[in-house]
């Protein structure tokens, strides 16, 4: 770290919020392991364990959804604390808040971020503060997301790949299309 960015004056670069990264279209699913337990893949090849806390060492849909937000905060602001405390700053960001067991969802998320701004002076650690929050503002898609209060519409079911392939054996299902029912549906849409 240069002593310039020690004693306060900021690196020269652009106060413009974090760009917003592009849209993936790996496929993401789960697929069911036992009673309430599955693992959740992405067509990258990352994994997780996904179950109840009764499971043991698994992730609850819900603590996936508080770890999403807390490294979408991270890496939204990532530069902005990166260009004033060096690309090896250390930061540890939670996400609180509790479950409203009747509603079955969390009606406030809170992000605390714990990190060392101490050899900042006043001005530029709120105006690093501000920057970060800005790119989190700008460019954290799952805060985003919740905030906007998403459109979930409800589940589709469709057979497996499989079954369909079945349905198929002899090219004719009596509908004179030679398609099986159900075959419209794309596996796109079955992400």
């Amino acid at each position: 770290m240069s002593e310039q960015t020690q004693t306060g004056a900021p690196a020269a670069s652009t106060d413009a919020p974090a760009p917003v990264s592009p849209s993936t279209h790996d496929p993401l699913w789960v697929e069911r392991n036992g009673t309430r337990t599955y693992t959740g893949y992405s067509g990258r090849g990352a994994r997780v364990d996904i179950g109840p806390v009764t499971a043991g060492a698994v992730f609850t849909p819900g603590e996936l959804l508080k770890i999403a937000l807390a490294a979408c905060a991270g890496m939204s602001s990532d530069t902005k604390f990166a260009r004033v405390l060096g690309d090896d700053y250390k930061v540890k960001i939670t996400v609180e808040g509790p479950k409203d067991p009747t509603e079955d969802r969390y009606p406030s998320l809170h992000e605390v971020f714990e990190i060392d701004l101490t050899s900042l002076d006043d001005a530029v650690r709120d105006k690093t503060l501000l920057l970060a929050q800005r790119s989190i503002d700008r460019a954290c898609t799952v805060a985003n997301t919740l905030k906007a209060g998403a459109l979930v519409p409800p589940a589709t079911f469709v057979p497996p790949i499989e079954a369909l392939d079945e349905c198929t054996d002899d090219g004719d299902d009596g509908d004179g299309d030679g398609s099986p029912a159900g075959a419209g549906t794309t596996t796109e849409g079955r992400a």
